[in-house]
């Protein structure tokens, strides 16, 4: 969200991001565009973004774009809860306002299924100097996926969304804990490697005053709001109960019918860990969209967070009372996975992993209609440039998450081409910046990955997953039962959009 990418960031939250580099005496991103501002002098382009994190680079790079090419660009900063719909309307009603549009990804097949956006497969392979210069296969694998649809190119790298685990260092390898731990449940303590270790933990810290300040504190800090990315949250944790090296695909739909597969038992399972996890952490919670759920945690009142990159790169660009205390890792797995379709359980001796893209992964799109195709993609690449990228990743205020090789120094990943100093100058120690980005890249490259449903209708699926995973948290309704309502909606979904050219989207999408 997130990462800036987020399903649901508000505009109070936004706050929370927007703060200038040079608050913290840094001299921003590089400054890479060359030209004499002939290029597209006298064209005017309107750019949309969500109203939250990633539109920051968007206002920092408007002077140096204006002033290489001559053109005048606008940006549009509107609600995430409606970004997407007033840009599906102005296409669809040929109003063509907007000339391009920072999407999430699960906006792309609408976009693409509608002829809304613009492959821009012969921009990326001018060799002329003509437009900013970036390497796609720069990003990791599957952010790469994220981009592409049928094979062309229609999203231009920026963000990379995927969920990690944050937690406090400080207190989980404190030996006064590790004593308790010990003898009130006959375990060790550490990082969890699984997420009933975590609900374990999480459970045993919920209301101890772990962080000395005289107020009793949560397992866990989760945003639990409808509309403020819950569903965010069970995707990643439930992938490891259902995916696994047997099975690759089988996660949302079946692929023979359509059939909605998220009351299968692996699904349940983790609806139970998910629904126990939540319970650790603050009723409050309830009503929590990103921010809250971040401040909650950074300021020292929660052992666990599971969230896209800005978190510890804002406990950092802000001063917060974690600094220093925070560590990552990729999300915790399962001893067994479950086939959604078959039923066939798998248990397996290694911990199952499961990697995630989980998140909007935020990048441009250059509307077909717009009246100046070059001049939007030559905005939209500047900002996927090594220099302005390898800068982001560093910086909480910007939303832009690391996920490509240049952002990996060798001290975390030995074929990383990035710097430590990429990080350390922002603030992050040596230690810091190298677990964060080892957390990231375990994450991004694990070869067991949950698949991105980028379906005509996505956002439909995943809101009525939102709204019923609210009312099981709040209502204390039973796993099965809130998995078995969750297909219920999805199958009137199917119904409503046409069962058959749902199911041709969906093979499709997933390579069959």
């Amino acid at each position: 969200m997130k990462a800036a990418g987020a399903l649901g960031i508000s505009a109070t939250s936004a706050g929370l991001f927007l703060r200038a580099a040079e608050v913290r005496g840094q001299t921003g991103p590089p400054v890479v565009a060359t030209g004499d501002g002939t290029l597209f002098a006298g064209q005017e382009i309107t750019v949309q973004v969500i109203d939250a994190s990633v539109k920051l680079p968007l206002e920092e790079v408007r002077a140096e774009y204006e002033g290489a090419t001559g053109a005048k660009v606008t940006i549009v900063a509107d609600p995430i809860e409606n970004a997407f719909s007033k840009l599906l309307e102005d296409a669809v009603n040929g109003t063509n306002a907007i000339d391009g549009s920072v999407i999430g990804m699960w906006w792309l097949g609408e976009l693409v299924e509608g002829d809304f956006v613009l492959a821009y497969d012969d921009y990326y392979a001018d060799t002329s100097d003509k437009f900013p210069k970036y390497n796609s296969e720069d990003e990791f694998v599957g952010l790469q996926a994220l981009r592409m649809y049928d094979g062309k190119r229609y999203v231009i790298p920026y963000d990379g969304d995927g969920q990690c685990l944050y937690y406090r260092r400080d207190v989980l390898t404190d030996p006064t804990w590790m004593d308790q731990y010990k003898t009130e449940t006959g375990n060790e303590l550490g990082v969890p490697k699984t997420w009933d270790e975590m609900v374990a933990i999480a459970t045993f810290f919920n209301g101890k005053d772990f962080d000395g300040q005289g107020t009793p504190g949560s397992g866990i800090s989760m945003h639990l709001k409808v509309g403020g990315q819950g569903m965010f949250h069970y995707m990643s944790l439930s992938a490891p109960y259902v995916i696994g090296p047997d099975n690759k695909n089988l996660y949302w739909f079946n692929p023979e019918d359509m059939a909605p597969l998220i009351q299968s038992a692996g699904h349940v399972k983790a609806m139970e860990a998910y629904l126990a996890l939540a319970a650790t952490g603050p009723e409050a919670q309830l009503g929590w969209a990103l921010g809250e759920a971040w401040d909650y945690f950074l300021n020292g009142n929660a052992i666990f967070t599971f969230s896209w990159g800005d978190v510890l790169p804002l406990a950092i660009e802000q001063k917060k009372p974690t600094q220093g205390k925070i560590g990552t890792a990729q999300l915790p797995g399962t001893m067994a996975y479950t086939n959604p379709v078959t039923g066939a359980e798998s248990a397996t001796t290694e911990v199952n992993y499961v990697g995630n893209t989980t998140g909007g992964s935020w990048a441009p799109v250059v509307m077909k209609a717009t009246e100046y195709p070059e001049a939007v993609y030559y905005f939209f690449a500047l900002m996927a440039t090594e220099a302005k990228q390898k800068f982001y990743a560093g910086r909480g205020s910007d939303g832009v998450d690391p996920g490509r090789w240049s952002q990996m120094p060798p001290e975390a990943v030995p074929e990383g081409t990035g710097s430590l100093d990429d990080y350390t100058s922002q603030g992050f120690t040596a230690e810091e910046a190298t677990e964060y980005c080892k957390a990231y890249f375990d994450n991004f490259n694990n070869p067991n990955q949950l698949p991105y449903l980028r379906i005509p209708g996505a956002a439909d699926y995943w809101s009525a997953l939102d709204i019923r995973l609210s009312e099981a948290v709040s209502g204390g309704q039973a796993a099965a039962d809130a998995c078995a309502a969750t297909a219920a909606d999805w199958a009137e979904i199917n119904d409503a959009r046409g069962i058959d050219l749902q199911l041709e989207s969906y093979k499709r999408s997933l390579g069959l």
